[in-house]
């Protein structure tokens, strides 16, 4: 279909969307969104595949988040409840190309993630576990020829090192929250980066969001998740990158319509759509 908008990593896959998940799809289709189902391990990377490809405007990409590659305290949001009073565990899952090939490899797969490196609630012990599975999805991205989907907090310079020393084909940062130093290091390595309603109410990305090449930006939601103005305090869904490209156009200083078209444009060459 021809695009108007694209919002390159949502979750419209996640239990936060079991009661209306065929309405919010819906509802991006109707305003020409086209939509990134981005997966967080093998259940969630499974349901993306699945619904991308019931979904002429819906794609997916498949991966282990670093979060998951050790037992620790997720949102019910993502994987739901299991009974317990502080929400789920995840199991801790290794990852395994094998696991994770056949999935990449259909065509509505555009992306290997989202993966990367996350240190905002880990500890020494656990880091080399998430290079582990960090490395291991980047020698699939390269097998397969597709770009990478990139989650890092707490992590830029050690995740840049490692995409730098591996790493064979383009990629996107995820919802960028780093400052302007590290934003140039993935710049200068051809990365895009992806912004989410996060700067609809804050300042703080503002430099980054206004010094980097306009042919290198990407919009999102990360829905449920960081709802823009005005629908702050409610679940997020991907209409609302709307409001993400409106945010971008502010700040620059530029015409939404210029904004809009730089990034449907720039989705297309990263992922080859």
């Amino acid at each position: 279909m021809d695009f108007r908008y694209f919002d390159a990593h949502t979750h419209p896959h996640f239990t936060a969307f079991d009661g209306d998940r065929e309405d919010v799809i819906g509802r991006a289709r109707e305003l020409g969104i086209g939509i990134n189902l981005v997966g967080t391990q093998k259940d969630t990377s499974e349901h993306a595949v699945r619904l991308a490809e019931k979904h002429e405007h819906a794609y997916a990409s498949v991966g282990l988040h670093p979060i998951h590659t050790g037992k620790s305290y997720h949102d019910k949001k993502e994987l739901g409840d299991d009974g317990t009073p502080k929400g789920f565990t995840s199991r801790g899952e290794k990852f395994g190309i094998s696991n994770y090939e056949a999935l990449a490899r259909s065509p509505k797969v555009i992306a290997i993630g989202e993966c990367g490196l996350d240190y905002y609630r880990c500890d020494e012990s656990t880091k080399g576990v998430q290079v582990e599975a960090f490395e291991g999805q980047i020698e699939l991205a390269n097998k397969i020829k597709k770009p990478l989907m990139l989650h890092i907090r707490n992590a830029y310079k050690d995740a840049y090192d490692i995409v730098k020393a591996h790493a064979k084909v383009l990629g996107n940062v995820h919802f960028f929250a780093g400052t302007w130093e590290e934003a140039k290091l993935f710049l200068d390595l051809g990365y895009t980066l992806s912004f989410t309603g996060v700067i609809t109410f804050t300042h703080d990305y503002d430099e980054v969001v206004r010094n980097m090449p306009l042919d290198s930006i990407l919009s999102e939601t990360d829905a449920p998740y960081v709802s823009p103005v005005p629908h702050r305090g409610k679940r997020n869904e991907p209409a609302n990158v709307v409001e993400v490209v409106k945010a971008i156009a502010r700040i620059r200083n530029i015409s939404e319509e210029v904004v809009q078209q730089s990034i449907l444009e720039n989705t297309k060459r990263l992922f080859a759509l």
